[in-house]
């Protein structure tokens, strides 16, 4: 992600009703609040790659690298919990008029889509990397969604 993308990034949240934007690509994460109708962005970890920029009345951009978390184990160990890698809209479907991906009592297998999380128009079919069943879809259709929200709950067979 570059200067340019992330100025735009900018742009677009402030003409958004949104508070809040997370984005993670690769292994640069970026976090953008509104506090009194401006874009703040906080940097913990600037990336070698990224040029450096400057701090002056308009917001900051701040950068952390961290390892993506998409996937974590439950507490009982045959659970896996399934989470949004990014920020975005929730479908269940690849259309409308489809059917959903998955289901509770669903059987997947590993590659298996589950859902697609939207960002900024780009559709992200989030897999599965588990054989298993849904015993539980924790979002609806159309739903924003965050980085690290919890989607599924997949028993692993």
């Amino acid at each position: 992600m570059n200067v340019k993308e992330i100025t735009e990034l900018i742009k677009v949240m402030n003409k958004s009703n949104l508070t809040k934007l997370e984005i993670q690509e690769n292994a640069i994460s970026i976090k953008m609040e509104k506090q009194g109708g401006k874009v703040v962005l906080d940097k913990t970890e600037q990336v070698e790659a990224m040029p450096k920029v400057e701090e002056n009345p308009q917001p900051k951009v701040e950068e952390k690298v961290s390892q993506p978390s998409a996937k974590e184990e439950h507490d009982d160990g045959n659970t896996l919990i399934v989470t949004s890698p990014i920020v975005g809209t929730f479908y269940e479907a690849p259309a409308p008029d489809k059917p959903p991906y998955v289901q509770v009592g669903s059987n997947v297998a590993v590659g298996d889509t589950l859902c697609i999380v939207e960002a900024m128009k780009i559709m992200n079919e989030i897999d599965s990397e588990v054989c298993g069943k849904v015993v539980e879809v924790l979002v609806n259709d159309g739903e924003m969604v965050e980085y690290g929200q919890e989607l599924f709950k997949i028993a692993k067979q």
